[in-house]
């Protein structure tokens, strides 16, 4: 057995029942195996792998509040503190009923190698709680986040580890987390990113992912001589990351046709009318449904599918394991040519695997979506010297660093006999920087 079949046979073996985790760990480690093979006695004597895929600290605590009606309530909150090799812990927090350790984990591995490919001295964590803001009123989730943050509080600094938002986590629970955080320690520090602009937040933060996600897929495009412009794209999801992806993909001349929640799907053949799903998400906290009251040419279909649209580039931007295996046939059969993941980890690994042996361009979740936390570890460095950036130099910033990505990973591809992988490629440069930090620091 090989040195990376042994180590995945240990982290199910350990880890029994996380099957988001073993996934995760799976496809990362199945696409080193060039890197390892190369390096094994090293790697081995200093159980690089081992000490890779287990996290270095994970907090798990209750956190009880009140609701409106003055019923007691208690959740489960977490925070996976998982590799620092190369700077302080940095992940969002989730707020949702599927958080469990098994998704902290899978987030905060997949997080080590997305930080490392950003270039900027960041390490992996992920955290979060299985409550769910959806109903609740503001009191409650004030409540919630600041019972959070009382047993939170004690594992996390701005040089030690800087939560930020996630799925569930927007800027009015970045406030309430933040406003106990200083009330219990008195800091005045960067030790959350995604905050208001009012109290050392960043331009650009809200709409970074998004856009990072969208010049990666123009990188892609460029790589094999193509343009977005007049491109057909498909985007799952929206919330901020898909509300924002649609609006950088517009700018580049492209036509989006559809975006989803969870109930199900909108379709507008003649392209997405951002300025109403702002107003019906970001203003209202409504369902895409409502689109086709103001928009009757649109269609709501209820439910999945939103893959079965004929496109050339689909952005799946809502959540892990979305688009699986026949979703990616169809894509295929309709003519999709590009798939890059908004999301973390949103295709199963058989779609995966179906886009890189039928020709289809494909960027992995680290790579794609890492303008984010890039970005949000720009706000840490304007924290850190007292200073505010225009957003045109915070967007110039995260251009650059998605445009460097893009080549670290077919650069890697490219050295390890896999061009144009970009799983293997993304996967190996971000290891290569985090392992090359673990080897200098000895066994810790």
């Amino acid at each position: 057995m090989s040195y990376v079949d042994e180590v995945y046979a240990k982290v199910v073996a350990k880890n029994p029942g996380e099957c988001e985790f073993h996934q995760a760990v799976k496809e990362v480690l199945d696409s080193l195996k060039l890197v390892i093979e190369a390096n094994e006695e090293k790697y081995r004597k200093e159980a690089i792998l081992e000490r890779l895929v287990e996290p270095e600290r994970i907090i798990t605590f209750r956190v009880p509040w009140v609701d409106d009606k003055g019923q007691a309530q208690v959740n489960r909150g977490y925070r996976v503190q998982f590799n620092s090799a190369i700077g302080p812990y940095k992940g969002g927090l989730r707020l949702h009923p599927s958080v469990n350790q098994s998704i902290l984990k899978f987030l905060g591995f997949e997080q080590v190698f997305k930080n490392s490919l950003t270039g900027l001295p960041i390490g992996g964590g992920k955290g979060g709680s299985d409550f769910d803001p959806k109903g609740k009123s503001d009191r409650e989730v004030m409540a919630f986040c600041q019972s959070f943050m009382t047993e939170l509080y004690k594992y996390i600094g701005a040089d030690q580890d800087v939560p930020a938002g996630d799925i569930g986590v927007g800027a009015r629970e970045i406030g309430y987390l933040y406003g106990q955080y200083k009330k219990i320690t008195g800091q005045y520090e960067g030790v959350l990113t995604g905050k208001g602009l009012a109290y050392g937040g960043s331009l650009a933060r809200t709409q970074a992912t998004g856009y990072g996600l969208v010049y990666m897929v123009v990188e892609m495009l460029k790589h094999e001589g193509q343009e977005l412009a007049d491109k057909t794209v498909i985007i799952s999801g929206s919330g901020n990351v898909a509300i924002y992806a649609t609006e950088k993909a517009q700018q580049y001349g492209a036509k989006v046709v559809a975006l989803s929640d969870s109930n199900g799907y909108i379709y507008d053949k003649d392209g997405i009318k951002l300025d109403i799903v702002k107003e019906i998400k970001e203003v209202r906290r409504g369902r895409i449904k409502e689109y086709v009251d103001q928009v009757p040419t649109a269609v709501y279909t209820e439910g999945k599918g939103i893959w079965t649209i004929p496109c050339d580039v689909a952005l799946p931007c809502a959540t892990q394991n979305e688009l699986n295996l026949d979703d990616a046939k169809t894509l295929k059969a309709n003519g999709c040519i590009l798939v890059a993941e908004g999301a973390n980890m949103p295709s199963t690994r058989e779609a995966t695997d179906y886009y890189l042996e039928n020709g289809i361009l494909f960027m992995p979740g680290k790579a794609a979506n890492a303008g984010g936390v890039a970005t949000s570890a720009l706000e840490m460095t304007q924290n850190s010297e007292r200073l505010s950036w225009s957003f045109e130099e915070v967007d110039e910033k995260l251009h650059d660093i998605m445009v460097n990505i893009f080549a670290k990973a077919a650069d890697a591809a490219e050295r390890y006999g896999v061009p144009g992988n970009y799983v293997a490629g993304a996967n190996i440069a971000g290891f290569e920087k985090v392992v090359d930090a673990m080897m200098a620091q000895g066994i810790v």
